[in-house]
């Protein structure tokens, strides 16, 4: 884990935590992903912080309703890590309720 600590607080500036742009929120949670696989089952990230990330990764499944765009893969590989490490486990853990629900509200909109 001490060899991945660069890297682990890179990605968690606030700069980038809070950046406006879709394409940059979509490579950010990809990394988010990743370092979840890397990781796993330990959480490198305090509750807050973890709570910020489960928020830009939820964000970004508005996007899978474009099948056309070119990050339409990489959401769908976000959205496998989500399933294949039960985050939404964690998501409870963590008293994420509003969140848990807006996911599946945006599921449920875009098999509509």
């Amino acid at each position: 884990m001490e060899a991945i600590q660069p890297c682990l607080t890179a990605v968690v500036r606030k700069e980038l935590l809070k950046h406006q742009d879709q394409d940059v929120k979509v490579l950010l949670a990809t990394c988010f992903c990743e370092i979840t696989r890397i990781t796993a089952p330990e959480a490198p990230y305090s509750d807050d912080v973890l709570r910020t990330i489960f928020r830009l990764i939820v964000g970004t499944f508005g996007g899978l309703a474009d099948v056309n765009s070119h990050y339409f893969s990489r959401r769908v590989a976000i959205l496998e890590t989500v399933a294949r490490y039960r985050a939404c486990v964690v998501m409870l853990d963590l008293e994420c309720n509003d969140l848990i629900t807006d996911m599946f509200r945006t599921f449920l909109e875009i098999v509509r």
